[in-house]
């Protein structure tokens, strides 16, 4: 059996986070060497708790989770309670988590594992605002190079923004923790809005979830009920764009997605396009490629890893 491929799961649960990480603790070919919270969808005391919620509800109490920045580089904190509702986790009644949350904070454990890990064995899987990874690179240049790849769900171009005309979520939350990132060098895979909102749950599919008969199944069902409520009203769609499960898929099988290497830039002074990314897809400014952007998916593909997957916890 080939060697599992470690990842750190960096994440501010919310639904689809939720999801992404169940598909990431079925799959054997990754090995979760530590999760981090960051506050985005909802603050931070309740994302390091809903990590924590996830694990049990897999019965995985044995994956260590770590709570990060609490806010932003250097805006205030924007949440979405009104998508994820009060908890972040709305939909279904899961119990308190009883696993600890690891003492050390989440941006040492970032540097100490990188440091300590062989050079290029690591990625880092970003689900929400890109906070603690910026301050682990501002805290700690030299872990640049040791990361494998940084795979993110944030961004958009083709389909503009979600939270404003021009920017996605998470990189709205913290467009100066995106543009560390993107200036760092390291290579990085983009999940953007493009390519997220052709994975629309649909009525079907959801069902399919509780279909399963597991504890699993039936909560993420309910998650996803309650999820994608606020985009079919926005969107006018059957579901709701199921984002962060992207980059785990993508690690899994990343034949389901095509794009291309482009360079972006993220948009940090102008309020009016705050936290856009701007994405040279046609290579007009000459600007070197700094990430790999994503626009097309199988989307059934896509829903029948999740399936298959969320099926053996």
């Amino acid at each position: 059996m080939p060697q599992s491929r470690k990842i750190i799961i960096d994440t501010d649960p919310g639904q689809d986070d939720a999801v992404a990480i169940l598909l990431a603790l079925g799959s054997a070919e990754l090995e979760i060497v530590g999760m981090t919270a960051v506050a985005g969808n909802v603050p931070l005391r309740l994302t390091e708790k809903n990590a924590r919620k996830i694990c049990e509800l897999a019965g995985r109490p044995d994956i260590k989770v770590y709570a990060g920045a609490i806010r932003p580089l250097a805006r205030e904190l924007v949440t979405a309670e009104e998508v994820h509702g009060e908890t972040g986790l709305n939909g279904p009644q899961l119990p308190e988590p009883t696993m600890e949350l690891q003492d050390k904070y989440a941006v040492d454990f970032i540097v100490e594992t990188l440091m300590k890990e062989e050079r290029g064995t690591i990625t880092l899987c970003a689900l929400g605002p890109l906070t603690n990874i910026a301050l682990a690179l501002i805290r700690e240049p030299m872990i640049a190079p040791r990361i494998k790849e940084i795979v993110l769900m944030g961004g958009g171009f083709f389909e503009g923004g979600n939270v404003t005309p021009t920017a996605e979520f998470n990189i709205y939350v913290d467009p100066h923790a995106a543009d560390v990132v993107f200036k760092s060098g390291i290579p990085i895979v983009m999940m953007p809005l493009d390519v997220t909102h052709k994975a629309l749950t649909t009525a079907k599919r959801t069902q399919a979830y509780r279909k399963l008969g597991t504890r699993v199944g039936t909560a993420t069902a309910e998650m996803l009920e309650f999820f994608e409520r606020f985009d079919e009203e926005k969107y006018g769609t059957d579901g709701g764009p199921l984002h962060d499960p992207c980059v785990i898929a993508y690690l899994l099988k990343p034949e389901l997605f095509r794009g291309r290497n482009c360079n972006v830039v993220v948009e940090t002074a102008s309020e009016l396009t705050m936290g856009m990314t701007v994405i040279d897809w046609w290579g007009v400014t000459k600007r070197p490629n700094n990430a790999m952007v994503m626009r097309d998916i199988d989307d059934d593909a896509l829903f029948a890893l999740l399936l298959e997957r969320l099926g053996r916890l």
